[in-house]
């Protein structure tokens, strides 16, 4: 391993805010693990507070005593980010600016979740604008449109995959075939670093594990080293163009679904520039939306699984067989797009569907467990976040503190 690569690892271990905050999408490993252990809770738990915010899809998240939270302004052409006291709901500051007009299907706010690193806060806008804010106040440090023509270059639901920061960049997947689909940015000064490959973009965001990049665009999952150069690659695409699911690496394979594509399980060998990616199983049935895998050990992982129906939507949860792919058990209908699924430090699983039901699952590979439930909130898409002893839930227009329950 080169030395280069070894204080990126270090890096990406240090400038985050500590292991108790959420600073970015599915939480301080982009794994949907958390440290914070939820024991199982008696009738309906109770917000500590409530405050309404604006529409959108994104998820909240917290770092160093804030909750960030990435909306849509009063007008629709325009975008707003707002930071919060995490203990108290209390307005810190709120920041917007000026976005393409752009109205499509499932609600006009952002979908792509902020991140934090140390001083600075991203986001990326629905039409593609990527901005870096000071944590602290609020004031825009840069800003940057990662899309040549939003009007011409832009996915049917907007640019949704959430930004990732490794080292001193800032990585975005961006728009369709013939606009370069992932770009990495400088994270200080906003000044395009790179380009890598010419794939469309999906909707899904990207990791970092094994000293890559790795990416599920809308035609391959691959890996991409910190220069833009893509080190390996395995097609997958889905029919819809809708890739939504965050790769995920468990049992020595990486994972990749889609609500068309199904699933795959890739192995990757080699090193350096001389690395070869191998499909080791498929399964057409595990078709995810937007709901990305848990492992919920060295064996075995949960995943959300659907079809793309807007008469009769329902999602399954199934437990399959990382090695091979093989589902175990499956519980069906636990929503209908979508279900977060977060991984606890104890290993019990916290499910939120998209009908605002959060429920403590046991990590049972032999069938479905239930230990609690609650009604956390009204319909959402976005994934909660669990903080320093929180849960914080986003609906429709409400954002809400929960105490996890002593």
């Amino acid at each position: 391993m080169s030395r280069f690569f070894v204080v990126v690892g270090l890096l990406w271990g240090t400038t985050f805010a500590s292991a108790a905050d959420w600073p970015q999408w599915l939480g301080p490993k982009r794994d949907g693990s958390s440290t914070e252990v939820v024991p199982a809770w008696q009738g309906e738990l109770k917000a500590d507070w409530s405050i309404d915010v604006a529409e959108g899809n994104s998820s909240p998240v917290v770092a160093d005593g804030k909750l960030f939270i990435h909306a849509i302004g009063k007008d629709i052409d325009e975008e707003m980010m707002s930071a919060y006291d995490a203990a108290t709901g209390k307005l810190l500051w709120q920041q917007k600016y000026a976005k393409t007009k752009f109205k499509p299907l499932f609600g006009v706010g952002p979908r792509a979740t902020p991140v934090v690193d140390g001083e600075l806060v991203f986001s990326l806008g629905n039409t593609g604008t990527l901005v870096c804010y000071s944590a602290a106040t609020g004031k825009i440090v840069w800003q940057a449109e990662t899309l040549a023509t939003p009007s011409k270059d832009n996915l049917l639901f907007g640019v949704s995959a959430s930004p990732i920061v490794v080292g001193d960049l800032v990585v975005v997947q961006t728009g369709q075939k013939g606009s370069v689909g992932t770009v990495a940015y400088n994270k200080k000064t906003g000044k395009k670093a790179w380009t890598a490959g010419k794939d469309a973009s999906s909707y899904a965001a990207p990791i970092w594990i094994n000293n890559q990049i790795v990416m599920l665009s809308g035609a391959h999952l691959q890996g991409i080293n910190t220069k833009g150069e893509i080190v390996w690659k395995v097609p997958f695409r889905d029919l819809l163009n809708e890739s939504s699911t965050t790769p995920v690496y468990a049992g020595g394979l990486y994972i990749a679904s889609s609500v068309t594509a199904g699933a795959v399980g890739v192995q990757v060998t080699g090193s350096g520039d001389k690395m070869e990616a191998k499909q080791v199983w498929k399964n057409n049935k595990l078709t995810c939306y937007f709901s990305t895998p848990v492992a919920v050990d060295d064996k075995h992982m949960y995943m959300a699984t659907g079809v793309a129906s807007l008469t009769k939507p329902s999602i399954m949860l199934r437990c399959v067989e990382i090695a091979t792919g093989k589902e175990i058990w499956n519980k069906p209908d636990i929503g209908k797009y979508h279900a977060a699924l977060l991984k606890m430090g104890d290993g019990k699983l916290l499910m939120h569907d998209d009908q605002g039901n959060l429920m403590l699952l046991a990590p049972n590979v032999t069938k479905y467990e239930e230990l609690a439930r609650t009604k956390a909130c009204g319909p959402t898409w976005a994934h909660p976040a669990v903080a320093n002893g929180k849960i914080y839930v986003r609906d429709e227009s409400t954002l809400k503190c929960i105490s996890i329950p002593k």
